[in-house]
């Protein structure tokens, strides 16, 4: 999914859902579970690294999938911080 930066919303969330993607984003307008409940979608990664560059951003995200943990996220909702890593998970998952 590759070129939907600046892209509207609704647009990159159709995308997403449609090719089954997990969607990893910046964009605080996907961080409402009330929106974006876990289970009612394939996964969303909010990236909340306000200072890191283009480069530190893409090895902290690929830390992080390369950790056994992540095969577990689907649909789930997870927020990547600078210290910590927090995972919302469905309802009823015991993941």
């Amino acid at each position: 999914m590759e070129g939907f930066a600046g892209r509207d919303d609704e647009i990159v969330w159709r995308a997403a859902q449609s090719e089954h993607r997990f969607l990893i984003t910046q964009d605080l307008d996907f961080s409402d579970v009330r929106q974006y409940p876990p289970g009612t979608h394939h996964g969303i990664l909010l990236v909340r690294l306000p200072d890191a560059g283009r480069l530190e951003l893409t090895e902290r995200i690929h830390r992080v999938f390369a950790g056994p943990d992540a095969f577990h996220w689907e649909r789930c909702f997870v927020v990547l911080s600078e210290h910590k890593l927090r995972i919302i998970r469905p309802p009823n998952d015991v993941g």
